[in-house]
């Protein structure tokens, strides 16, 4: 026994293996994934409406007069969002199942009202808003949350119905519902967006247990309608060629990335400090919302960029932790559809800044300004909230612990449900 040990021992203090096996045992509990995601979500917002803040000031005091125009939106947008995620962590399964019908019949429709002229607004090549005076709604980020919960539930009802053992059954009317989302985000040049529609596609067939060659055969086919959209649009091509040659021309197709470089490398280990940067200063074109992780690398440092990649995989691990943990096909094909999609936006996003991916225009979830993309998101998380409630012992916890804020504020008030 060593001098340490004995201490240990005789002061009845844990040793080190003692606590990471208590550390281990955190993520056993039933409610560690409802607690992971509302945690990841909370800590990502705060984080976002800073940066937001700190991104935006210098050009928003430029041109409004006020460095907090753009702060305020996201907050309005927050106040938004939040209750539309607390109210979906609260519904039912099925009442969860009967919203995606409208909700993607809602999102084909929006789509297709953007593509007319009058109506659709186009902005770094695409074409991907709806203007109704002041505001702007963007249909696309809408329509993954509706794939995400129609295909779940496509799905879901054809296991049940034991008809996915036929690769026409599994793919009909998945494959012609997906493609047509598809083409209508096409239609409006928006790539990045594809790519997740894509990606939540793929996630699905995954999840379902689609045969190996099948999958690898739309898997090369998505790879050929990529490419094919690459190749067709010259700004695309010039973005394309950009990252490939990286030290091509820095004034045009390369200028974005190599800002947003310079402005994660210039941070150091723990940044300039926050409002401190340098790129939002007209430098960094987009900065507050596709390339908001630059402004948190320069005045965050590595270690802030770190806190959001750890915070990322931690929403991604217990994404995947309820889709394997819950018995309900649905819910497994949802909570995985979800996680694929915030997951792999964000690796598109991050990859894109630190310029190992090439620029497609996406934000940052929880991160990056804009209404469009929060509320959805927020929305999709207190989905997976509710998904969370569902597994094994989790219900049970939840009751031992008493009510929540919320309750308890309810019945301050005299308000609380007899």
């Amino acid at each position: 026994m060593t001098a340490v040990e004995a201490e240990e021992e005789n002061t009845g203090r844990p040793g080190p293996r003692e606590q990471v096996a208590a550390a281990v045992g955190l993520l056993d509990r039933p409610l560690t994934s409802y607690y992971l995601v509302l945690g990841c979500s909370m800590l990502l917002l705060a984080l976002g409406l800073t940066m937001v803040l700190s991104a935006s000031s210098v050009k928003q005091l430029q041109e409004t007069g006020s460095a907090y125009t753009l702060l305020q939106k996201q907050a309005m947008w927050m106040a938004l969002g939040l209750p539309g995620m607390w109210l979906a962590s609260r519904l039912p399964v099925k009442t969860i199942r009967v919203m995606a019908y409208p909700l993607l019949l809602l999102s084909i429709v929006a789509l297709a009202l953007v593509l007319v002229p009058g109506l659709g607004r186009t902005a770094g090549g695409a074409t991907r808003w709806i203007s109704f005076g002041p505001f702007q709604l963007q249909p696309s980020e809408p329509a993954k949350l509706g794939l995400v919960l129609w295909g779940a539930d496509l799905l879901a009802r054809k296991e049940r119905l034991g008809q996915l053992t036929e690769w026409r059954s599994l793919l009909v009317p998945l494959l012609p519902g997906s493609g047509l989302l598809v083409l209508l985000v096409m239609l409006g040049n928006d790539l990045g967006t594809t790519l997740v529609l894509l990606t939540i596609f793929l996630a699905l067939l995954w999840v379902v247990g689609a045969p190996g060659r099948l999958f690898v055969g739309i898997a090369g086919l998505v790879c050929l309608l990529v490419s094919i959209l690459i190749v067709v649009e010259p700004y695309r091509m010039q973005r394309l060629t950009g990252f490939l040659d990286p030290s091509g021309n820095q004034l045009t197709s390369n200028y974005q990335g190599r800002q947003g470089l310079f402005a994660v490398a210039s941070g150091g280990w723990f940044g300039t400090g926050l409002g401190e940067g340098r790129a939002k200063w007209n430098y960094l074109p987009h900065a507050e919302t596709d390339f908001i992780f630059a402004i948190v690398g320069e005045e965050l440092g590595l270690v802030g960029t770190l806190v959001v990649l750890g915070l990322f995989g931690l929403l991604a691990y217990a994404g995947l932790r309820i889709a394997r943990r819950v018995k309900d096909p649905f819910t497994r094909l949802a909570a995985a559809g979800a996680t694929a999609w915030l997951v792999v936006q964000a690796i598109v996003n991050i990859g894109a800044v630190i310029n190992v991916l090439p620029i497609t225009g996406i934000p940052l979830p929880l991160v990056s300004y804009g209404g469009s993309a929060l509320i959805p998101t927020l929305i999709v998380l207190g989905v997976l909230l509710s998904f969370a409630k569902r597994e094994p012992g989790a219900r049970q916890a939840l009751a031992a612990r008493g009510p929540g804020p919320v309750s308890r504020a309810l019945s301050w008030l005299g308000l609380a449900r007899r």
